[in-house]
């Protein structure tokens, strides 16, 4: 990901959780929900650099599990209620918070991913090593 273009640096956090290019802030990151578009219609930064894997999933399930776990232990300690009202309110709450929150998250991943230039992890060649002892 050689980067040559000057452009103002963009802060990554508000650049991800809007949406938006990690480079210019102006382009639109995702088409659709979750995919990502080829390049940015702004700048044409290409994006293909960008793989933030399970990244936001773990965070989501952290995030949104300490909410609903929290919730769902609080109402029963204080009242009790049977099983299908549990049922009845947590499922769709952690549907809707996990959905609500999973695309900001991404977005701010691949945003840290291009300002830390951030790539694959590559092993270094044993042999290349004795070569510069």
């Amino acid at each position: 990901m050689s980067d040559k273009a000057h452009f103002p640096p963009v802060n990554p956090i508000t650049a991800g959780m809007s949406g938006h290019c990690p480079r210019c802030g102006e382009g639109k990151l995702f088409k659709g929900f979750l995919g990502l578009r080829d390049r940015c219609s702004n700048c044409g930064l290409d994006f293909n650099f960008a793989d933030s894997g399970d990244g936001p999933a773990v965070f989501v399930i952290m995030l949104v599990g300490f909410v609903v776990v929290g919730l769902v232990l609080a109402v029963e300690l204080a009242y009790q209620p049977p099983i299908w009202l549990h049922l009845v309110l947590w499922l769709p709450l952690t549907v809707i918070l996990a959905g609500g929150v999973l695309r900001p998250l991404k977005g701010v991943m691949i945003a840290m991913q291009y300002k830390h230039n951030a790539s694959e992890g590559q092993l270094e060649d044993p042999l290349d090593e004795a070569d510069h002892s």
